[in-house]
Order: C-alpha cells, then sequence, then structure tokens
C-alpha cells in the first residue's frame, strides 16, 4: 500500500498526462476539465476520507463534512474504494451537505440550483464526462498504487 506522500506525488505527476490524453480524445477544454477533475479528484476526493489522511487535511476546518463518511465505512470497503461506488458515494455526500446549506440559506432553491446542474451537463455532455472521468480515474490511480484495484470485500470472494 503506498503511503498518502507517494499518492499524492502520483497525482500531481498523473494529472497533466491524464489531461493532454482527455485533450486528444474530447478536445482542448475537456482536457483541462479532465486534468483539474483529476488532480481535485485524487487530493481533496481520495478514497482515503475515511481516515485520518493528507486529503483529509486539505480539506481543514470543513473536514467535520467527512465526519458520517468516517464513521459509517469501513477502510477499503467497496463503499469508500469500490470503482464508481465510491466517488458516487463522495459525491453524494457533498451533495447533501450542498442540499443542507441551501436548506439554510435564506433566498437560496435547491430547485434552481438543481436545474441549473442538470441544465450544464446537458448542454456540456463532453465537458460533464470529463469532469467525471477525472474524478473516477484519480479514484483508480489510487487504487493502483495501493497494490490491488479490487476492495477487500471483492478480493476475499474472489479468493473463495
Amino acid at each position: 500500500m503506498a503511503s498518502g506522500r507517494d499518492h499524492d506525488r502520483a497525482t500531481c505527476l498523473s494529472c497533466l498526462p491524464f489531461g493532454l490524453l482527455l485533450g486528444v480524445l474530447l478536445g482542448h477544454w475537456c482536457g483541462l476539465i479532465g486534468a483539474v477533475a483529476f488532480f481535485v479528484g485524487g487530493l481533496w476526493l481520495s478514497p482515503d476520507l475515511d481516515t485520518h489522511s493528507n486529503a483529509l487535511r486539505r480539506w481543514g476546518p470543513l473536514a467535520f463534512l467527512w465526519w458520517p463518511y468516517r464513521r459509517l465505512l469501513r477502510h477499503r470497503s467497496v463503499w469508500s474504494h469500490g470503482p464508481l461506488l465510491g466517488t458516487i458515494g463522495r459525491l453524494s455526500l457533498l451533495t447533501a451537505w450542498l442540499w443542507c446549506l441551501l436548506a439554510v440559506i435564506p433566498g437560496a432553491d435547491w430547485n434552481t440550483f438543481w436545474s441549473s446542474a442538470i441544465q450544464w451537463f446537458n448542454a456540456q455532455p463532453q465537458q460533464a464526462v470529463a469532469m467525471l472521468v477525472g474524478l473516477e480515474a484519480s479514484v483508480w490511480l489510487h487504487l493502483i498504487l495501493d497494490g490491488d484495484p479490487l476492495p477487500v470485500e471483492w478480493n476475499r470472494s474472489r479468493r473463495q
């Protein structure tokens, strides 16, 4: 298993080549969006947010947002380190916190925000795909550096 420093270094070194590859495949804006999403995904939205990790420390005073994630999930479980599932879980938790924030801000409207987000995804499908692929690719890099891209539960069932 790689150290937090190794994960960070690999993320920083890989985001540019990833962005260039995505730029060739989907266009330069998608490459930029994908590289930034890869960088943010690797450094701030790491599967290791369920531990006292560098990623959790980067959230500073907002680290409390990850308390439910840390309490409900076992480290390297399908729900934290699972391909797609981990990313969906972390994005869902952030979305839930955003909903809570919008609920207490006077004049803020969740429906307007959600409609705008869906409208953006529909208007810019390639950029949306680049963002989501960048986030997920950073997770795959993390899992590969950990030595086995499948979560612990999947490895147990594979051995039996």
